[in-house]
């Protein structure tokens, strides 16, 4: 029989959602998903998450709650924050928290293996201003999961950190090889890396080379150490969203509120929001800031040239426009540098987001065409944008990209988990603009082909541009150079460039400490 043979049936899953459990507590509403919805029910926001816990600004928790009526399905999610700059104060504690995430992942695999075949997803990460816990999935043993999770995290550290030094060495070898396989990624995600990390100031991201040294320093005792600190204090932030009353939401964060049992904090210790480093101002006749790389690949032949415009308005209606125009230009710089010129596979462009600003970034790798002349044939096509692009643009057209992109912002939430993110994201930054899309839509419906031009104009034509040129310079192959300077000398005081208006700051690899450091003291 099957006892003979050593056979044996799986142990019953704790998890899975009794039939009780699946009950909705709200029917959802009819026809949201409907193909055709008015232009008024697209502009009509979702009801936001409203709070159901507010204990001050120096209390432990502001909790937000929404229910779902829209999804109709017995799932909820549950998003925990614990604000704290004991986290990632420095390369060393960004490093350990690197293997807190990693110990974590590892000993919850087979307990959480159980959970995901019954619906549910659990989530921990150590970001800039805190920690973060998410928790997903059919809402009848969410809590239970929750508390279990939490509790293994926190409290139950022996089940969670190596158990000894060679544990310990193991998993810092992981780590490490991790580290090291940045080196032989592509030129243009070099370039994508090292444009991100200058635009950011140093406590929000820690540079490659120095997270692996701290890595390499690490103990199994500063593991320790930190692991007890991070729960140590904090505030709370959560967010508890979908087939559960306001009743189990309460009762759902005070459970997992008992377990971490932080103290805590004033507002004056609120780790800071991200805010971008400001590039300096340059001249139109300049090229800006560039910085100039060895690509760490030795073998790649590919160089690549990454230009980025970046704004510092936090107004929606720059941000449209930003949009708008990358939107018109997207296919044409494709076009121009990727199926006319021939420059190399690797041709993009896109808006991206730093804290509540945006920024323009233009991509090019090459195995045939070197850094310098990816970078002028970048802005060759950046010269024309106006002339070509922009005031070439009839009202028909105009009114086409403009549509294109409100019906890209209204498009309903497909799923409770998007729906979740999105809020979830209006809390975490501070902004709480849970109308967003439509207050940039309104922006949308506002804006004149003029309007346009003159952003345009401001962030790229006139004098006061901000941009960051990134090349990454191959060490064999045609497209190869002599090897650029690890440092020129960057000059602390040289904030903006007014020595000399044609003038471009040009950085090396070593610079870029420095540079991070004084920029981002600059309001």
């Amino acid at each position: 029989g099957a006892n003979e043979l050593g056979l044996t049936f799986p142990r019953p899953n704790v998890f899975i959602p009794t039939e009780n459990g699946l009950k909705l507590k709200l029917p959802p509403k009819p026809k949201i998903f409907k193909a055709q919805r008015t232009f008024e029910e697209r502009m009509t926001p979702i009801p936001p998450p409203t709070v159901i816990r507010d204990d001050g600004s120096s209390g432990r928790w502001t909790v937000y709650y929404k229910p779902d009526d829209v999804y109709g399905q017995p799932k909820a999610f549950v998003i925990f924050e614990l604000l704290t700059s004991k986290v990632y104060s420095s390369a060393k504690t960004a490093a350990l928290s690197n293997m807190y995430e990693f110990c974590v992942a590892d000993k919850l695999t087979e307990y959480a293996y159980d959970a995901g075949l019954a619906g549910l997803t659990y989530d921990v990460r150590i970001i800039p201003r805190g920690v973060r816990l998410t928790f997903g999935g059919y809402n009848d043993k969410l809590q239970d999961f929750a508390k279990y999770v939490s509790k293994q995290i926190t409290t139950d550290l022996k089940n969670i950190l190596p158990k000894d030094e060679a544990e310990f060495d193991r998993y810092k070898d992981i780590l490490l090889r991790g580290f090291e396989g940045f080196n032989v990624k592509q030129p243009y995600a070099h370039c994508s890396y090292y444009t991100a990390l200058l635009m950011k100031p140093p406590e929000f991201e820690y540079d490659n080379t120095d997270l692996l040294k701290a890595t390499e320093e690490a103990s199994l005792t500063d593991l320790v150490s930190y692991v007890d600190s991070v729960w140590s204090s904090g505030k709370g932030i959560a967010l508890v969203q979908g087939n559960v009353d306001e009743k189990q939401a309460l009762a759902l964060v005070s459970t997992i509120d008992k377990t971490l049992g932080f103290k805590p904090i004033p507002v004056e210790e609120y780790p800071p929001e991200l805010t971008p480093v400001p590039l300096p101002k340059s001249a139109v006749n300049s090229m800006g800031t560039k910085l100039v790389i060895s690509e760490p690949n030795a073998e790649n032949v590919n160089a690549a040239s990454y230009v980025s415009i970046q704004g510092l308005s936090e107004d929606p209606k720059e941000h449209v426009m930003m949009e708008l125009v990358g939107n018109i230009i997207g296919d044409p710089f494709y076009d121009e540098l990727r199926t006319k010129q021939q420059l190399g596979y690797i041709v993009s462009s896109g808006v991206r987001a730093v804290g509540k600003t945006k920024s323009m970034g233009f991509i090019a790798q090459s195995s045939t065409a070197k850094n310098d002349k990816l970078t002028t044939e970048i802005f060759k096509f950046l010269d024309t944008v106006r002339p070509r692009f922009l005031e070439k643009l009839g009202e028909g057209d105009f009114a086409v990209y403009v549509k294109s992109l409100i019906d890209r912002k209204t498009e309903p939430d497909k799923t409770l988990a998007t729906e979740t993110t999105r809020n979830w994201a209006e809390i975490s930054s501070g902004r709480l603009q849970f109308d967003r899309p439509q207050r940039e839509v309104q922006a949308l419906l506002d804006l004149t082909k003029e309007d346009l031009l003159e952003f345009w104009d401001s962030l790229y034509v006139k004098d006061g541009r901000r941009i960051l040129i990134t090349e990454m310079v191959p060490q064999v192959g045609p497209t190869s150079s002599s090897k650029p300077a690890t440092s020129t000398g960057y000059d602390t005081s040289n904030f903006e460039l007014t020595n000399s208006k044609s003038a471009s700051m040009v950085l090396g690899i070593d610079d870029i400490g420095a540079y991070r450091r004084n920029r981002s003291q600059i309001v």
